[in-house]
């Protein structure tokens, strides 16, 4: 007999082929990449991007002045949108909420043992709600991928749902590590099992240990989390991460997400690029000049 959760994996049709995948976002970008490379789409992409710090080194000094770079960017380029999020470890949410002036850039910070969500189920929870007391407005957490290679599919779901109560009002980010999962018919349980435990946003990877993003697995993910929102109603974001550097790079997921999941997803509450380097390299090519703002 089938469980609960097999039964909704099989539910959703979205392709499990990995060839017919790659077909897929071959053509997509064949047919709509080139249309996209437009000023506007730069600009949009800047407003998208969780900016990010996660180093061994990253302290309150660094952290503040990774910060005082995203307050003074209004100053500094007053024509542009500035990114969507700043994203640190939990430990340093609470500088970058005494930091931060900007009203509309949020604050993320991956929690639950990232990357490798190996650590007490007491204490994921534990340090999700004291990222969100301390100010984070989202959570990145890390999908269980231990329990899903047991076959564990109660556990993984139990667990994500509990770190969604933790987060109270701030948004669940569920970074499925798509690196690690590697095949179509993997990629769509996991994004299956995230969305029906209540997250917010599927994101691809960690850019910690496995590789990052591919225009594949955003594809799948997409197109789960369109299956979703047909069956549900509820809009969930995707998330872009790991290895995501150049403008090319960032317009290439725009693409797939504008062409599988349409233009009601285009906006930076539903759709987000994780990076360090991107933000400079976008800069540098709306400006039209070489620019290492951050």
């Amino acid at each position: 007999m089938s469980s609960k959760y097999e039964e909704a994996i099989k539910a959703c049709k979205v392709s499990e082929d990995d060839a017919q995948v790659k077909e897929a976002v071959a053509k997509i970008m064949d047919k709509h990449f080139e249309e996209n490379k437009t000023q506007d789409v730069y600009k949009f992409l800047f407003n998208t991007i969780d900016l990010t710090t996660l180093n061994s080194t990253d302290s309150p000094k660094s952290v503040a002045k990774f910060v005082e770079r995203v307050n003074d960017f209004d100053n500094e380029y007053p024509e542009l949108k500035n990114v969507a999020a700043i994203c640190v470890y939990p430990c340093f949410v609470q500088v970058v909420r005494s930091v931060l002036e900007v009203s509309d850039v949020e604050i993320a910070a991956v929690s639950a043992g990232f990357p490798s969500s190996q650590t007490f189920a007491e204490v994921k929870t534990v340090e999700t709600s004291l990222a969100v007391s301390d100010g984070a407005d989202e959570i990145d957490v890390v999908f269980n991928l231990g329990n899903y290679y047991d076959g564990d599919f109660e556990s993984v779901t139990d667990e994500i749902s509990e770190l969604k109560d933790a987060c109270g009002e701030a948004r669940l980010k569920v970074i499925i590590e798509s690196g690690a999962l590697q095949t179509a018919k993997e990629i769509k349980q996991a994004s299956v099992l995230s969305l029906y435990s209540g997250a917010d946003f599927l994101k691809t990877s960690t850019g910690k240990g496995y590789p990052g993003a591919s225009l594949e697995a955003a594809y799948v993910m997409a197109s789960c989390i369109k299956d979703y929102y047909n069956k549900t109603g509820r809009m969930v974001g995707f998330k872009a991460s790991g290895g995501v550097a150049t403008t090319d790079d960032a317009v290439a997921y725009y693409t797939i997400i504008k062409e599988v999941l349409g233009e009601k997803w285009l906006t930076n509450e539903y759709f987000r690029i994780g990076a360090s380097r991107l933000a400079n390299n976008l800069l540098s090519d709306i400006i039209g000049s070489e620019i290492k703002y951050f």
